[in-house]
């Protein structure tokens, strides 16, 4: 059972990932825009920037739903409803929240919506 104690400390922790997030971001945003196409010489040069640009912005988009899962904790906290699951309303172990700071759901309604994304994704045709 979470206790205020430990809230406060996953609330600091919260918090300290949530800054170094939006300092990535903006870093990494900064790097997008740097990658001028001027710069471009041969295919090599604009192969480099285009590996570059995706990658940069594969962190972006990982980064940014990061940063929309630890908000969403933080107002939980501030609810007063931080550690509770969102699909069965019970608490979420505190090991998983240990791991997984930003934890929606307790770890059976976790397995759930993965095995329902999997059957999800099988019944979706590849063409």
């Amino acid at each position: 059972m979470l206790n205020s104690e430990k809230i406060k400390v996953f609330k600091i922790e919260l918090e300290n990932r949530r800054d170094k997030i939006k300092e990535n971001l903006k870093v990494t945003t900064q790097e997008i825009n740097g990658l001028n196409s001027n710069e471009v010489k041969d295919e090599a040069d604009y192969a480099s920037i285009s590996i570059d640009r995706a990658v940069d912005n594969a962190i972006l988009l990982q980064q940014t739903q990061e940063l929309k899962e630890i908000e969403s904790a933080l107002n939980k906290i501030n609810e007063n409803i931080y550690g509770i699951c969102e699909m069965c309303e019970e608490e979420i172990d505190i090991k998983r929240l240990e791991l997984k700071i930003f934890a929606k759901y307790c770890i059976v309604c976790r397995e759930i919506i993965e095995k329902e994304a999997s059957v999800s994704n099988k019944r979706t045709p590849l063409f």
